[in-house]
């Protein structure tokens, strides 16, 4: 079956309601390397609904993680904020520098994300660290900590084989200048926790009023602890030997909390660049991939992948087959699984499982979500009609709507427009109507080529101006002419757009003007 719903499985024998949860820090721009943990949650939490689990999926947003570096985008007026809490530190203006303080750091980079989350339908339950923090839901697992710190300290220590600083304590108070960093701890008496911080000043900080933060390990643990979370993947670098999820697991045990299952996912990689970072500026934004992608076939790069193997993204050509494989699946589902072999059984349960949590909206119809009109024949129209009306025009008259279009369709075509005018769209798929045949493109033709064309011009001139019509005097001119259809279609499109290859060769000359594909085949 399905990971997710293999996942969803597995968690019903925890019992009880299940809670899939994922996070992020608000450092700055999101990219879709973030989607990977955040649809994979989210499709597990989906999974769990089908199969009649109770379930709910929570989004925790790292809000009281501090500002480690003046990021590239920021003034260096920042600077004195570093180690302060994102949500405590004032969001950048457009010329990065602190704004009046109106909106926070953390709230300005996570509006635009959870819009891009909207759109390809996901729905969670945002939950605010800070918050927590603040409302005191942190506090037992503090005390806690501060009760077992050598305990954690050992568990840390021989998990991640790194030694802690004499003075490590498993919170870290915020100083007089509102920073975590610098902070030095001397003593603790429930609820007040002691300290001198680098400027020289002592103060003390309450566990229940969010005035400090747990170090990472241990606040991760407790997040399980405190919203009773059954599933979280986290990247590999969390999940490797010795990272946060090993040392996690003993420490929520001891927190009093039941951590949840172990589930790893590899990064989302940029064809031929590696894993995306924000850090190194090597990034498309889910924003970005969104104006590019239709939100189906975005969550099928996904859903299609085994959560352990890396995803290559690529919004170049492989876009086409990615798009041509999810419209197969949803054209062609599975009727009859009588008869199957076991790998073909599974195989067949992995593809329904992929087009069901790549819908948008969950529970509908996969078909709705191209309308009829497929990836590739969207884009050649998109390349060769000036305006949508036009569009809408062909798609009416060749039989893919009926009536005005759907609003998925509308939304499909501007997307694809952008891509189309975009660096990300590929040279081997753009279209340049010929008005003469190029010298270039008589000596790729050839000798039997050009007769070929002149009976396809003698052959179109009498058919009707159709789709399959047009199809047929293909087929009888490269027959009449002698040679294979591969030719044929070669030589096509060596004359209408200067190459040897192209979309549905019929399908593009019944865009075209029946009288200027005569006067150019017949030049030939």
């Amino acid at each position: 079956m399905h990971w997710a719903d293999y996942t969803a499985q597995r968690l019903m024998g925890r019992g009880g309601e299940q809670v899939s949860a994922s996070g992020i820090t608000p450092s700055g721009e999101f990219h879709i390397g973030h989607l990977r943990e955040i649809l994979s949650a989210e499709m597990i939490h989906r999974a769990c609904l089908d199969a009649g689990i109770e379930s709910k999926y929570i989004f925790i947003v790292d809000s009281m993680d501090p500002l480690r570096r003046v990021y590239d985008f920021l003034s260096p007026e920042y600077e004195s904020y570093i180690g302060h809490p994102l949500a405590y530190i004032p969001a950048p203006g457009s010329d990065g520098k602190p704004s009046d303080g109106s909106g926070t750091y953390a709230d300005h980079f996570l509006g635009p994300f959870l819009n891009a989350l909207e759109q390809i339908g996901v729905h969670p339950e945002v939950v605010m660290n800070h918050e927590t923090y603040e409302s005191g839901g942190f506090a037992e697992y503090i005390d806690t900590a501060i009760s077992k710190k050598e305990e954690i300290r050992g568990i840390i220590q021989e998990i991640s084989g790194r030694e802690l600083a004499d003075d490590w304590f498993p919170f870290n108070p915020m100083g007089s200048d509102g920073s975590l960093d610098g902070v030095t701890v001397t003593g603790y008496e429930k609820p007040f926790v002691h300290w001198i911080d680098s400027l020289g000043v002592e103060g003390t900080s309450d566990i229940r009023k969010g005035e400090g933060k747990m170090p990472w390990r241990i606040d991760w643990a407790a997040r399980w602890a405190i919203h009773g979370i059954t599933c979280e993947p986290a990247g590999k670098d969390h999940g490797a030997a010795g990272g946060s999820y090993d040392t996690g697991i003993p420490i929520c045990k001891l927190l009093g909390g039941e951590p949840p299952d172990k589930i790893v996912y590899e990064w989302i990689q940029l064809k031929g660049m590696g894993p995306m970072s924000s850090s190194t500026g090597l990034t498309i934004g889910p924003m970005e991939a969104l104006s590019l992608v239709p939100p189906e076939i975005l969550r099928y790069v996904i859903a299609r992948s085994k959560i352990n193997r890396h995803i290559e993204f690529d919004t170049g050509s492989s876009l086409f087959q990615t798009a041509d494989e999810y419209e197969r699946l949803v054209s062609n589902p599975i009727a009859d699984e009588e008869g199957m072999t076991k790998r073909q059984l599974v195989a067949a349960q992995t593809q329904s499982g992929a087009i069901r949590l790549s819908q948008v909206e969950a529970g509908a119809n996969p078909s709705d979500s191209f309308g009829g009109v497929s990836f590739r024949h969207l884009s050649m129209l998109a390349q060769i009609k000036a305006s949508d009306a036009d569009v809408w025009k062909s798609l009416n008259r060749s039989g893919h709507i009926q009536g005005e279009p759907r609003g998925s369709l509308v939304v499909r075509l501007a997307r694809m427009r952008i891509w189309i005018d975009g660096p990300h769209f590929p040279e081997g798929a753009k279209l340049e109507i010929r008005m003469e045949l190029s010298d270039e493109a008589r000596e790729g033709i050839g000798e039997e080529g050009m007769g070929f064309l002149s009976v396809l011009s003698s052959l179109l001139s009498e058919c009707d101006w159709r789709d399959d019509q047009i199809s047929e005097a293909i087929s009888n001119a490269c027959e009449s002419a002698g040679i294979s259809r591969r030719e044929g279609y070669a030589s096509i499109y060596w004359a209408l757009i200067g190459r040897s290859f192209g979309p549905k060769a019929s399908s593009l000359l019944c865009e075209m003007d029946k009288e200027s594909v005569l006067t150019l085949l017949g030049s030939a």
